[in-house]
């Protein structure tokens, strides 16, 4: 699975305006996939039970990785197919992360409640793009969400 073909530019926002962690899942949710129609096309009707189901995994283990990048997921019923979303905030924000670090990166992963092989090719094809140390540091520096997206794009396509 490529990430590119879950996430199209339409759902990266260049700059999140939210200071706290769920601030940050509600403008994901918000911004990245209720605005861009996803609810219609792929299921998301219910923007405050998306953000409920983040909340939740959010609660169990924090999805705040390290070095300032944030993979915050979860399952939805009647969603056909992985739905990703990229918001980077220019401050950072406090979540969880083992390396003490604030989160600059988010990356929101959606997948079918029943789709647990697919959510974790998404996540798995997430954490390699940004193995690369260089990625982060690059994307907090696009002057766009078009330039974030062919970044991502390009590293996507170093991995086949």
């Amino acid at each position: 699975m490529k990430l590119v073909d879950i996430l199209e530019p339409g759902r990266v926002i260049h700059r999140l305006q939210a200071t706290a962690r769920d601030e940050v899942l509600r403008e994901l949710v918000h911004r990245g996939f209720v605005q861009r129609e996803c609810n219609t096309e792929l299921g998301i009707a219910d923007e405050d039970r998306v953000v409920r189901v983040l909340l939740e995994r959010e609660r169990m283990h924090s999805t705040g990785i390290k070095d300032g990048l944030a993979i915050p997921h979860g399952k939805i019923e009647r969603l056909d197919g992985v739905l990703a979303c990229l918001g980077v905030s220019e401050g950072g924000v406090e979540f969880g992360a083992p390396d003490g670090k604030k989160s600059q990166i988010f990356v929101a992963l959606l997948a079918p409640e029943n789709g647990a092989g697919l959510h974790l090719k998404a996540l798995a094809r997430t954490s390699r793009i940004f193995s690369d140390a260089t990625v982060t540091p690059r994307l907090l520096a696009a002057p766009s969400g078009d330039e974030l997206f062919s970044i991502l794009a390009a590293e996507d396509a170093r991995y086949g």
